[in-house]
């Protein structure tokens, strides 16, 4: 399966929006881990009670950010990704 959805944006091609589920204790943490990371991308709650949040990024920063995700601490699922 592509992880990539095409939508219609005159940004489709930079801008990426990865969804993912963890657990929410640990939603904090990835928030501050990913902000530590500068620029690579920005971590927004989208719902608290089931611990989903979008990742906003760009195709450049995606591989390297999600390298550095799937080392953090905690489990998470990549619910789908979309180019924005």
């Amino acid at each position: 399966m592509n992880p990539f959805v095409q939508a219609s944006s005159g940004y489709a091609d930079t801008d990426i929006i990865v969804n993912a589920r963890l657990e929410r204790v640990d939603m904090q943490m990835l928030d501050k881990l990913v902000e530590g990371l500068g620029h690579l991308g920005i971590v927004t709650t989208t719902n608290k009670a089931l611990g989903e949040v979008m990742i906003q990024t760009t195709k450049d920063c995606w591989p390297d950010l999600k390298k550095a995700i799937e080392t953090m601490p905690f489990e998470i699922e990549f619910l789908n990704s979309r180019k924005k």
